[in-house]
């Protein structure tokens, strides 16, 4: 055989090789809970880096509008995966019981609610109970709105008034005076309010957590067609994922760059703030430490699905044993992933 015959028969056999792994990369298509912001670098960072490919995955990651519009997608089958809040979740478990495709969580990723009311110093508010009588504004799918009666009961709060808008005017008309308080992620309302130029330090903050609401905060989840259909891809896709979060936690400013590629008009120095508030508050917190990245704890999950059942008045009861499955998470030696705790 003549060289250029030789060098011939090479190019034909990497070129078949290399249409054999197209062929064989699974498609997987992940809806965000949100657009594209800081947060979001945890799962841009296996794209950009070509773990999900390495794993004989093609996945792409849209943004989303909401948790709930998320559940709702995944169970359609428009989306294979997903990243969404456990309370909506179990919500649409709930309120529809007779669904072909109801979505399972499969990781946790937000051991811990972000939700807060936030208020300004100006205002008096200092404390849980002086909202009582107040005039609160959230959208009607934020978390912390749907999730106010947990809040309210915990902490003996009297009765406040709703005021509903859009995502994008919930803290200007805090700012504005319109309402008294607002309840939003605290990674994203503290920010915006720094944006129409508030100062951090005439900021309430009231976070969930602090003020005896333990909810499990954003899971990754997926319908039961792709767990049925291809658990292997399942649990490459959670393996690889679980591979870039932990560089991503490791080095959280790098991970923006990714996020930028995704949305041009990003502000960066304030995506790396909220990524970073993000592992701070939910992600690398306490609760994740001592439960393990990933995982959940029953007795806690079924409290879950009793306030959750009780504050958002389902159809019927949440069934916790029906919303979660540990069972396509990575070893524990791979889920080890969270840094040490700040001193």
């Amino acid at each position: 055989m003549t060289l250029s015959k030789l060098i011939r028969c090479v190019l034909l056999l990497q070129l078949a090789g290399a249409g054999l792994a197209t062929q064989a990369a699974t498609p997987l298509k992940f809806q965000l809970d949100w657009r594209f912001e800081g947060p979001s670098a945890l799962f841009l960072q296996p794209v950009a880096k070509g773990y999900f490919k390495q794993a004989g995955l093609d996945v792409s990651v849209d943004a989303g509008n909401g948790s709930g519009g998320t559940v709702t997608r995944v169970a359609s089958g428009s989306y294979d995966l997903g990243f969404a809040d456990m309370a909506a979740l179990m919500e649409f478990h709930a309120n529809n019981p007779d669904a072909p495709n109801k979505p399972v969580a499969i990781m946790m990723v937000y051991n811990n609610t972000p939700a807060a009311a936030f208020a300004l110093k100006a205002s008096g508010i200092k404390t849980p109970a002086d909202l009582a009588g107040k005039k609160l504004g959230a959208p009607v799918f934020d978390a912390g709105r749907k999730a106010w009666p947990i809040f309210a009961k915990a902490n003996k709060i009297g009765a406040v008034t709703w005021t509903s808008m859009d995502p994008t005017l919930r803290e200007t008309m805090l700012v504005r005076g319109d309402i008294d308080a607002i309840t939003g992620f605290s990674f994203t309302s503290m920010l915006n309010l720094e944006a129409r130029g508030v100062k951090p330090q005439d900021i309430v903050v009231l976070p969930y957590l602090q003020y005896g609401v333990k909810l499990y905060g954003n899971a990754i989840i997926a319908s039961p067609k792709i767990l049925k259909e291809n658990p292997e891809a399942v649990k490459a896709f959670l393996l690889a994922f679980t591979k870039g979060l932990k560089e991503v936690l490791a080095n959280p400013d790098a991970s923006i760059e990714h996020v930028k590629a995704r949305d041009g008009i990003i502000n960066v120095e304030v995506e790396k703030r909220r990524l970073k508030m993000a592992i701070d508050q939910v992600v690398n917190s306490p609760d994740a430490r001592a439960e393990g990245f990933g995982q959940v704890k029953l007795p806690r999950l079924s409290l879950m699905a009793s306030q959750v059942a009780d504050a958002y008045t389902t159809k019927t009861r949440v069934n916790p044993d029906a919303v979660w499955t540990p069972a396509y998470l990575p070893s524990a030696a791979d889920l080890n992933v969270l840094p040490a705790a700040k001193k």
